[in-house]
């Protein structure tokens, strides 16, 4: 039925109805073109070409449909790798982040520590300054006493040099003799 459907479609739709004169004549080139197509599709048909193509369109979706099979299947593999890589991407920046709060709490003991250690050594160099001061202080106080005691010899020597007589240095080398002896024994 398939067959008979396809030649009269292809007989009625044909321009050899338009010729003048007599259509069944081997003068009429349209007639005999309509044979040679008409013998044409009969070769086709009869080497089954029609069915040939039919297969191979067959065969070419199978491809196709094999094709994408295997495309789904590599996109679904792909979409696995990309959660397992999210997922350890996800892992990595927690861990990253556990890091980072790790180091800013070692970073803030540290900085404590740092600054109480500052402070005992500031306390340390204040205390050490205050000692030097009071040793400078002391000596400062011992160098003045000297000098003091030094310079009040010397203006007593001079006093005593001025008023002294040869008695009375007699009197204080006898008195300076017994305090002596009376400390020694």
């Amino acid at each position: 039925m398939r067959k008979l459907a396809t030649l009269f479609a292809l007989t009625a739709a044909s321009p050899a109805f338009a010729a003048s004169g007599p259509f069944f004549s081997l003068h009429n080139t349209n007639f005999i073109v309509l044979l040679a197509f008409i013998l044409f599709i009969a070769v086709l048909f009869y080497f089954k070409v029609p069915g040939m193509i039919g297969g191979m369109l067959d065969k070419r979706s199978e491809g196709i449909k094999s094709d994408l099979d295997e495309a789904r299947a590599l996109r679904e593999e792909a979409q696995a790798v990309l959660a397992s890589y999210e997922r350890k991407q996800q892992e990595v920046q927690d861990q990253a982040g556990r890091i980072v709060a790790q180091a800013k709490e070692e970073a803030g003991i540290f900085a404590e520590q740092a600054k109480a250690d500052l402070e005992k050594s500031i306390e340390r160099r204040l205390l050490s300054a205050k000692d030097q001061i009071a040793s400078a202080e002391a000596s400062a106080v011992r160098d003045v006493r000297d000098a003091a005691i030094s310079i009040a010899i010397g203006a007593a020597n001079d006093v005593i040099a001025k008023q002294m007589t040869a008695a009375s240095g007699n009197k204080l080398i006898d008195a300076a003799i017994n305090e002596v002896e009376a400390k020694l024994h």
